[in-house]
């Protein structure tokens, strides 16, 4: 299954991928200072609201995991590629795996790193330009260390929902990158008296469910 993981980032536009890494962790990591500065000065009352903001702002990674279904998925299905990986002697279940695989280990590791950086950032920052009122207290920080854990796992899962349907039945390159734009507006849920909580754990069991049934039905549905 490494080897095979090895394979999909040899198949990519890799300087591409890269820099595309480097535009989203330099954008979200400053985000939150964005915020506090430009949009409102309410979102640095104190760690805890920035700790909430950058729950938020890391659904960015959504639309990284959709990026990766295109260039995975799709692109393999539009240039005929595809066809060379069903020539390995393994099934096509296991290839969809693989590829699975790959770009959730990838999505995953870039949130965590994300995080990191994020809460690096800004904590220095505030420590030279104070904008955060206040300290992190000892529940801040493991607050804030539970979410670089828990958090991405649940984001690496949704970034998974247009997979099935839209990645390898359809193989639409635009609805696939428009749907993981929707699916990050999900923390304007509170707006129309949804629980978040509950809105996020129905995007992972959604997420779940377009994993399983893009391996499951590969045979079926994964033909040129």
């Amino acid at each position: 299954m490494t080897k095979l993981m090895i394979l999909e980032w040899r198949k990519l536009k890799q300087k591409s991928v890269i820099g595309e890494v480097v535009i989203y962790l330099l954008i979200i990591m400053f985000l939150p200072l964005f915020f506090i500065e430009i949009i409102s000065a309410d979102y640095g009352l104190s760690y805890a609201t920035v700790i909430d903001l950058n729950m938020s702002i890391q659904k960015g990674f959504i639309l990284f995991g959709a990026s990766l279904i295109n260039q995975v998925f799709i692109d393999e299905f539009k240039n005929k590629t595809i066809s060379l990986s069903y020539g390995y002697p393994i099934s096509r279940q296991k290839l969809f795996a693989a590829k699975i695989l790959f770009i959730a280990t990838f999505v995953f590791v870039l949130t965590v790193i994300s995080y990191l950086l994020t809460g690096v950032v800004t904590y220095l920052i505030d420590q030279v330009h104070p904008i955060i009122n206040g300290n992190p207290t000892r529940s801040d920080l493991i607050k804030y260390f539970s979410h670089m854990v828990f958090r991405p796992l649940m984001i690496t899962t949704i970034s998974f929902i247009p997979l099935f349907y839209l990645g390898i039945w359809k193989r639409a390159t635009i609805p696939t990158v428009i749907c993981a734009i929707v699916v990050m507006q999900s923390h304007l849920v509170p707006m129309i008296h949804l629980n978040y909580n509950l809105v996020f754990t129905v995007l992972c069991i959604l997420g779940s469910l377009s994993i399983f049934l893009s391996i499951t039905k590969a045979e079926k549905i994964g033909e040129i």
